[in-house]
């Protein structure tokens, strides 16, 4: 009798937010059919930055498996599996801590960046605003028990518009191509960088210009609002330098989504202290956990998000769609969606 092919799914994170709920594992059994056998592996699985702790638990189902589904791939698994993984999903957006897990073996890697554009780009415009509307400046006259009407209104008033600011987006991929979209539809003017120029903007979305990581410079000349949405590459690491920062504006806010190690938060801080900037809203950092102390903490210019801009009610609903339809597709033989690239890093 023939074995049934084997699809493991490795996503039971002790954080709420990121725990598969039972309808999901069976719905994605459903797709599978007759002749699939599906295993849950009920051991916490590490779902914090790209994931891919690996637990005996995970690497002991992923003996004999053809599909992987977790968040990142860990190297255990990739070689407990080794002669029959075939293909492997994340459920996290960044891929930098799998790529080595998987160089030379022909597996196919597809992530979730798509998954995450909405409500990450939904954070992203919340945190201009939190900046842009002057929301810093009142909640920190609230926690004082002080009325501040006419320091909020004396001249020159510093509270702006949406509309009349410039954005500029470091990445138009899946998660910089939803805050654009945002973007232009709150009349803000935009513009972007990106590996691939050509590809331009996301479709039907008017932006001013898009050019290559060489751009970066003039990208933040040109931007009230700089927002970090690049992947973390060996050619986007270190890319938001100091020269780059001091080239944004003054009044500039500064949105890191990206990964910390793309930002150079030393010279932000710098940036930040000689009141060059407006502000700066970072879910992600160079350490995570931000350590205790790091000035990041206290700055009251400073919006310290902890790495949670992509949580959402939608994410089982949208994570399970993207792996039920290319668990369609690989049964057909069909390319699947979100394929990474393991040489380019996305």
């Amino acid at each position: 009798m023939t074995s049934p092919r084997r699809l493991v799914v490795d996503l039971a994170s002790p954080r709420a937010a990121w725990r598969i709920p039972p309808v999901a594992v069976e719905t994605i059994r459903a797709a599978l059919g007759p002749g699939w056998e599906v295993i849950h592996v009920s051991a916490p699985a590490r779902s914090d930055g790209d994931g891919g702790s690996g637990t005996p638990e995970a690497v002991a189902a992923a003996r004999g498996a053809e599909i992987y589904v977790g968040y990142g791939v860990p190297s255990g698994v990739v070689a407990a599996a080794r002669g029959t993984l075939r293909w492997v999903h994340t459920a996290t957006a960044g891929v930098w801590m799998s790529l080595p897990n998987l160089a030379g073996t022909g597996i196919v890697l597809t992530n979730s960046a798509a998954v995450h554009a909405e409500p990450i780009a939904d954070w992203t415009i919340a945190a201009l605003a939190y900046f842009v509307r002057g929301l810093d400046r009142m909640r920190a006259f609230q926690a004082a028990g002080h009325w501040a009407n006419a320091e909020l209104t004396a001249a020159p008033v510093r509270v702006r518009e949406l509309s009349e600011l410039r954005l500029g987006v470091f990445g138009l991929g899946g998660i910089g191509g939803a805050i654009a979209r945002r973007g232009v539809a709150l009349g803000m003017s935009v513009a972007g960088v990106r590996r691939r120029p050509a590809r331009g903007g996301p479709p039907g979305v008017g932006v001013r210009w898009v050019g290559g990581l060489a751009d970066l410079p003039r990208l933040a000349a040109e931007s009230d609002c700089f927002v970090i949405a690049a992947p973390h590459t060996d050619q986007t690491r270190g890319a938001v330098s100091r020269q780059v920062l001091e080239r944004l504006p003054p009044e500039a806010i500064v949105v890191n989504v990206s990964r910390g190690e793309l930002l150079d938060e030393t010279a932000l801080l710098d940036l930040l202290d000689a009141s060059r900037l407006r502000g700066a809203a970072l879910d992600v950092f160079t350490e995570e956990p931000l350590p205790a102390g790091h000035p990041l903490w206290r700055h009251s210019q400073v919006l310290v998000s902890p790495h949670v801009a992509a949580v959402t009610t939608r994410f089982w609903e949208r994570e399970t769609g993207l792996i039920v339809e290319n668990i369609r597709r690989y049964l057909a033989g069909s390319p699947l969606a979100n394929t990474v690239d393991l040489e380019v890093g996305y």
